[in-house]
């Protein structure tokens, strides 16, 4: 696999210290603004072969579990609330939507869904089993209209990309002024990441970038979106302790706003 060596994404600053090493791959921290991220790091074109056949197997398996966390997600900034039940004229994207089982859902509830996914085998299962309007590749090759989206919403995608300030601002281009974007991604300043270090389950090599609170915050400034709100979650993982102490700590990481995962949900400036 290529490997190349990049700036950091938020402040184009290439003074950094490192961070940590997960195999081969090492993760580095700027010196200027915090950003984590890994460089060297494979080249998208050479990383994308890892969203294959293996990845879908990955997928389906999990489809219901992440569904069901997404769900809550929502529920989290009372998304229902914002629209009310009229939702019918109004478009809803995900990116990076798998098998498109929240777009299932969310057509059910009357929105015109669209998805976009790079593995061509998800995003085929939810064509044919779902039949969802999936395209297949990324949010640049889609090409979507100037302001057509009323809602944006990325779960755990954002860390995959080579160029997540690139990605926020083709979002914050097809968003409609006062439209919404809800984004989750990983928390590496988070409670349980701090403690584990490179053994954080999120701390894996697709990841080539791991934002704290503070440089997606940056992030979003910097790619005019005003934050309505922010969450986090997730103390300890399934597994790692009994329930008797993950059940507690999970209830303090959120919170304490100190979660394995964080929320951000935003609106477009200047629109």
């Amino acid at each position: 696999m290529r490997l190349e060596r990049i700036s950091c994404n938020i402040c184009g600053s290439d003074d950094s210290r490192f961070f940590f090493k997960v195999g081969e791959y090492e993760y580095r921290k700027c010196n200027v603004c915090g950003l984590v991220y890994q460089s060297p790091r494979p080249v998208f074109e050479d990383l994308k072969d890892n969203y294959k056949d293996n990845y879908f197997e990955y997928e389906i398996s999990n489809q219901e579990n992440f569904f069901n966390l997404m769900k809550l997600g929502l529920k989290d900034i009372n998304f229902d609330n914002i629209y009310g039940t009229q939702v019918n004229s109004l478009k809803f994207l995900d990116i990076g939507c798998a098998t498109g089982r929240l777009l299932k859902y969310m057509r059910s509830k009357g929105w015109d869904t669209k998805g976009v996914e790079i593995c061509k085998e998800s995003a085929e299962y939810g064509i044919k089993n779902y039949g969802l309007d999936i395209f297949i590749g990324t949010i640049f090759e889609a090409t979507f209209p100037d302001d057509y989206f009323d809602v944006v919403h990325l779960s755990h995608l954002i860390e995959h990309v080579p160029d997540p300030k690139a990605l926020l601002m083709e979002i914050h281009r097809i968003l409609k002024g006062g439209g919404h974007m809800i984004l989750t991604t990983p928390n590496v300043d988070g409670w349980h990441a701090r403690i584990v270090k490179n053994k954080w389950r999120s701390a894996i090599p697709e990841h080539v970038f791991l934002f704290s609170k503070k440089t997606m915050r940056k992030l979003l400034e910097l790619t005019e979106f005003k934050v309505l709100k922010q969450e986090s979650w997730g103390g300890i993982p399934i597994g790692r302790r009994s329930m008797f102490i993950k059940r507690p700590a999970d209830k303090l990481a959120k919170l304490f706003n100190v979660g394995d995962v964080m929320l951000f949900h935003c609106t477009p400036y200047h629109k």
